[in-house]
């Protein structure tokens, strides 16, 4: 059976454990479409099509998977990709607690879209963007945390590297 899923973020910038979920999903998946957040509400570091052009990078040689950027609501950028599956990663319990009340709303809007829960590998199970944000800023190492090119568009953007 072919089932579509999406996988939903902002990779702001793109982690390790984003990828590692990725490849993951793109196993269990037949196709996966990686969504790009664009929300202009949020203040990102990067924009919407650098942080596309990072993950199509990571991503290039994983055939079922296609990256694309979306405004709208997640079941409406679901439902609009064919996709009846949500695939969302837990890296805690603190997640399971916001991840169950997205899910169960968006069960609400469309009962016919699916959310899939995978927990985070244990190597990547403390990564955030937000974290390797900091870490770069501050001039830490990154390294098994995300990707090099990844490392340098960090390196490009924030002064304090």
């Amino acid at each position: 059976m072919k089932i579509k899923a999406v996988y939903p973020g902002s990779f702001d910038p793109v982690t390790c454990g984003h990828i590692d979920l990725i490849r993951r999903g793109s196993v269990i998946f037949s196709e996966l479409v990686v969504g790009v957040a664009d929300n202009p509400r949020k203040n990102h570091l990067f924009t919407t099509e650098e942080r596309l052009e990072l993950i199509i990078e990571a991503t290039h040689d994983i055939p079922n998977v296609t990256v694309v950027s979306f405004k709208s609501l997640l079941v409406d950028f679901a439902a609009g990709s064919g996709a009846k599956v949500i695939l969302k990663g837990l890296r805690a319990v603190s997640d399971f607690d916001y991840e169950l009340q997205m899910s169960l709303t968006n069960r609400r809007l469309a009962s016919d879209i699916e959310t899939v829960f995978m927990m985070a590998s244990e190597e990547h199970s403390f990564v955030s963007s937000t974290l390797i944000k900091e870490i770069a800023e501050l001039g830490g190492e990154l390294s098994s945390m995300v990707p090099g090119f990844v490392e340098r568009a960090l390196k490009k953007r924030l002064p304090g590297r």
